[in-house]
Order: structure tokens, then sequence, then C-alpha cells
């Protein structure tokens, strides 16, 4: 018992008996080390770590009337849950996700039915709570059959609102949620919020990348010459960085603004906007139509593809609809790059005058 007061992180409070044996007790209150925890998880990787154990927990003092809600073991989802929650006496079931957030989780199955039940049956809530309710997040419902979670379980489901901060007025509503309460709210606030983790996950890979550019742009048939490197490499690594912009935050942050309904086609339009002004307009793009038409076949797909790839964190398309878009665009960003590549070696050829 010592061991694990001793061991246990700032949110938890304490501990509590329940039917189901010692259930941790949650502060609604976020430390400095959550609000760090959640800037970290919004920019980097550090996110597939930031996971709670799953099981029961208690906010406040709750009782066998105190209602269930589910929630997922990734931390950010969690934190935002027993934050909303702070002033009531409830219990929190969380599911084991892989530290995936509900609505993503949900998607992939990992909150779904099977965990859910699991997880019921594995805290003996029968004995815990005189009634058979459970109040799901409205954005797992992809995820969970509520009848079969009767079937197995005795508990009925009830799909809260959206957003968490909706919970406290659901419940004084008697768990009735209004239609507000059921529409997903995507703005740019929203979207900008999600668009640091995509950038750096590009900008990790651009290094390396970089160097091999560099490389290419400083070879001459006597060798690497490194003041032709950097003299000619560095508006082509210019430009891809504004491709890189024009995909990853850009488009994120004006989609509804930018025509077209596909991804893909928006990040296109959107690098196209960025790079070919700077390609005809400035000396970036070279004199070299070889080079122009390269940087021109490359970068408007390169931000086309990330664009695409923030499909997995909007409410504005369907998996099936991703799997058509990539079916559709993974030939093009193929043949593109091929093109490009091709060009960029006549460049090459070119400037050795041999062409």
């Amino acid at each position: 018992m010592n061991n694990m007061l001793s061991e246990r992180p700032r949110w938890q409070t304490g501990i509590m008996n329940s039917a189901s044996g010692l259930v941790p007790v949650v502060s609604g209150a976020w430390s400095r080390a959550d609000r760090w925890g959640q800037i970290r998880a919004r920019i980097s990787s550090f996110r597939m770590d930031y996971i709670v154990k799953p099981g029961l927990y208690a906010i406040g003092r709750p009782d066998a009337s105190s209602e269930i809600f589910v929630s997922a073991n990734y931390k950010l989802s969690f934190d935002i849950l027993r934050r909303e929650l702070a002033g009531i006496n409830g219990w929190i079931l969380v599911l084991d996700t892989r530290g995936i957030n509900v609505w993503c989780a949900a998607g992939k199955g990992t909150f779904g039915t099977d965990e859910l039940v699991k997880r019921v049956l594995a805290a003996k809530l029968t004995e815990t709570v005189s009634h058979r309710r459970l109040i799901v997040p409205q954005l797992g419902a992809t995820g969970v059959r509520a009848g079969e979670v009767k079937k197995r379980t005795g508990f009925t489901v009830h799909f809260g609102p959206v957003e968490a901060s909706d919970i406290k007025e659901y419940l004084a509503a008697g768990r009735h949620a209004t239609p507000a309460m059921r529409t997903i709210r995507f703005g740019m606030a929203q979207r900008l919020i999600l668009t640091p983790i995509e950038l750096t996950q590009v900008l990790k890979k651009f290094p390396p990348v970089a160097i091999s550019v560099l490389a290419i742009f400083g070879l001459q048939p006597s060798g690497i010459l490194f003041y032709n490197a950097w003299s000619e490499g560095w508006p082509f690594l210019a430009l891809a960085l504004a491709a890189l912009l024009a995909g990853s935050f850009v488009t994120p942050v004006l989609l509804p603004f930018i025509p077209f309904r596909s991804f893909s086609m928006k990040g296109l339009v959107a690098g196209a906007a960025a790079i070919v002004p700077l390609v005809l307009l400035t000396p970036m793009g070279g004199t070299s139509w070889f080079l122009r038409t390269s940087e021109m076949a490359l970068f408007p797909l390169l931000s086309s593809y990330l664009a695409l790839q923030f499909t997995g964190a909007t409410t504005f398309t369907t998996i099936s609809g991703v799997k058509k878009e990539l079916k559709l665009w993974l030939p093009v960003y193929i043949a593109g790059l091929a093109v490009s590549a091709i060009l960029l070696v006549l460049y090459k050829i070119q400037s050795w005058g041999i062409l």
C-alpha cells in the first residue's frame, strides 16, 4: 500500500475500496505536468506513450448510484474527461485503446464492443453500482454495438455528447443530448491545434532528405562541389519547405475554404498556389526549364500527399473515402516523382554542358 501511494501520479489523489478492489481516485484539476504533457502530445510522437493504465477510476466520492463514464487510455482523452467531471462524483472506466484517442480507436476497433465488455466484467461493475448504465463518448459509437454490450453485460449504453465540456449539461438534462451536443465542431482553432504534430513528423525526416538533395546539386563530373551544392541546392530546399507548409499547415487550417472535397486536390491547390509563383516569378526556380518543370511537378504533389495524411484527424471524410482517395492518388504520386526525377537528371546533364 505504501509503495502504491508513493509511486502514484500527481493527478491521483488517493485510493478507495470498491467491489472490484482498490480504485484510484483522480483529481479534476490539471497540474503543470498535465499541461506540459498535453503540449508534448500535440507536437511529437510522445503521444504514442502518453497513456494511463486501463481499468476503473473514481472522481470525487462516487457510490453505487454514481454514473460510469467510459474513456480511452490515451492520457489526453482521460485528462480532458476528468477535467470536465470536476465537482461530480463518478466512475471512469478506461479501455485499453493502445494509447489512441476515442475517435481514432473506435475506427481501428480498439475502442470497441469486446474491450468494453471485458472491462465491465473485470471491474465487477454489477457489484459496484446499483444501476445498469454506461455513458460512452459519441465519437466511440462506430466501435461499440450497444445491443451486444447489453446482452453480454446487462448494461445499457448511453452515448454522451461529442464534447466533454457538454457532459454536465447533458447530465442535468437527464442524459439527454441536444442537437448541438451531437454536432461535431471542427473549426479553425481545432484544426490549428492538430497541425504541429503534422509538421514535426515531416520535419523530422527533412534533414537526411536535405543532405541528399544538396549532394545531387553539388554533383559534378569531377565530384561533389560544396559551393555548387549550396548555391544550387538551397532554392530547391526552400521550395520543399514551402510545399511542406502548404500541405501540413495551410491546407488543414484553410480546409473548408480550399476548393474540392478531395484532400489530395485541396493539398494540390494549396501547393500549386505556393510553388508556381515562386518558381516562375522569383530566382528561386532557377533558369533551366528542366529544373522549373521538375519543381512544379514534384512540390504541389508533395503538398497533396501531406494534406492527404490529415484525413485521419478530421470530420470531413470516412475510412472508405480515404482508401478510395489513396487508391486513386498513389499512382499519381509515383508518376509525378518519376517525372520530376527524370527532369532533374536532364537538368544536371544540361548544367554539365552535355545537353
